[in-house]
């Protein structure tokens, strides 16, 4: 555009000019010479910078990288967007990121928007199960303008760089890491893994490794004496080289040239359909061991329920037994110590009575001595005779009023009590005494 009017400013200045050069004598065209030289010359001028103006400046574009090639050789790198002095220099477009996509069947890809496309990339694990990869990386240009340089200059086109160096690249390290692992690891939980030792490898160099070889031997049941070998595992282990305690790294292109890799996205592993339906197996066969296992832990469960059911009957048959033994014991001891009690309150009746008969004979015997004492001083014998009646009665209502224990101890079959013995024993002596002192 800035060419074209540049055009047409200097076809006018030179038209300018000539008009100005000529005599014009036609009065219809006498408002031709208004227009003078210098008119034309600044026309001139400006329609000469127009035209010159894009091989001066030039409008860098945002997400692009420019390389300058100027006329004496010299080159330099423009990464900023904005209006940019050009210089006559000759201009290649570098695009600052490149998408690389691995695509297949049922994934959609704008390629405008994709630097490079890929098919799907074969892989084989270290278990020797072969699959499918399928990931999405991106990748920056150099940040700095000499590497950018030394990159353009080196790869010359952004074809060149993407179809011959990116894209075999990535396919190289996709490789390298599944070799690194297992399938069956990778299922089992090592998909982040994988995915960040690809990573590390994109942005560092590919690791040195190498592969060692394991064999387990699995034995069958022992019978007759006999250790049958039932089968041998064979497993392996990727081990990576270490120098001076780091990993051993083997540099490509892209750590070489200084590329960023800015995203790496693992879309998937797609495995071989042999493995799957294996996978398949095992997993059914896992299903069915875990739910023998359920049963024999239910089992267990009812078991362990049972023999705590009839511990706990048992103890509370236990409790209980043991309570009635407390209470037969406390009742025995109850009774042997109200037992106890009332021989305590029959030795104290006892010897309550004991000593009120003592006392009442006391008096008797004062009565009698009394009485005794009367005769003797004179008394008839009439009176004698009714007084000794008088003390016999008196002794016999007091013995009546005596009250015996209602509980006591016997000392054997024979007999009456000893409280019985005792007072006819007293009323004996007593009634001897009076026949004694009597004459009788």
């Amino acid at each position: 555009m800035f060419t074209f009017i540049g055009l047409l400013l200097l076809a006018t200045g030179v038209v300018v000019i000539l008009i100005s050069r000529i005599e014009i004598t036609v009065p219809t065209l006498a408002w031709m010479r208004r227009f003078k030289i210098r008119q034309g010359m600044l026309l001139v001028t400006f329609g000469v910078i127009m035209m010159l103006i894009n091989s001066l400046f030039f409008f860098a574009d945002r997400g692009f990288n420019y390389l300058l090639v100027y006329p004496t050789g010299r080159m330099s790198a423009v990464m900023e967007q904005g209006i940019k002095w050009r210089g006559f220099a000759k201009i290649d477009h570098w695009q600052k990121f490149i998408d690389v996509k691995v695509v297949g069947q049922g994934i959609e890809v704008d390629q405008r928007e994709v630097s490079g496309i890929m098919k799907p990339i074969p892989l084989r694990f270290i278990d020797q199960v072969t699959a499918s990869g399928y990931v999405s990386t991106r990748f920056e240009l150099p940040r700095d303008e000499e590497s950018f340089i030394n990159l353009a200059v080196k790869f010359r086109t952004m074809s060149n760089l993407v179809n011959n160096t990116i894209v075999p690249t990535v396919k190289e390290q996709l490789v390298n890491t599944a070799y690194m692992f297992a399938a069956q690891n990778y299922i089992s939980g090592e998909a982040q893994s994988f995915r960040q030792a690809f990573e590390e490898q994109l942005k560092g160099g590919a690791y040195a490794v190498e592969k060692l070889e394991k064999r387990d031997t699995v034995f069958a049941s022992v019978q007759n004496d006999n250790r049958i070998i039932k089968e041998i595992k064979t497993s392996y282990e990727v081990k990576k080289i270490l120098e001076d305690g780091i990993p051993k790294r083997i540099k490509h292109e892209l750590s070489e040239n200084k590329i960023i890799v800015s995203q790496v996205i693992v879309d998937n592993i797609e495995l071989e359909a042999t493995f799957k339906q294996r996978l398949e197996a095992q997993r059914d066969e896992s299903a069915k061991r875990q739910l023998e296992q359920q049963k024999v832990e239910t089992a267990k469960d009812a078991q362990q329920r049972i023999i705590a059911e009839g511990e706990r009957d048992k103890a509370a048959e236990r409790v209980a037994q043991e309570k009635e033994q407390v209470k037969a014991l406390i009742a025995i001891e109850t009774k042997l110590k109200q037992e106890e009690t009332n021989k305590k309150l029959a030795a104290i009746a006892l010897e309550t009575e004991r000593l009120n008969a003592q006392r009442k004979k006391v008096q008797a015997d004062a009565d009698a001595y009394e009485i005794m004492k009367k005769v003797s001083a004179g008394i008839t014998p009439e009176v004698k005779l009714k007084m000794q009646l008088d003390r016999d009665i008196k002794v016999a209502a007091e013995i009546a009023k005596i009250k015996f224990p209602e509980t006591m101890i016997m000392g054997g079959d024979k007999g009456g009590t000893p409280l019985e013995s005792l007072i006819g024993a007293a009323m004996a002596k007593q009634l001897q005494n009076s026949k004694n002192s009597g004459g009788f």
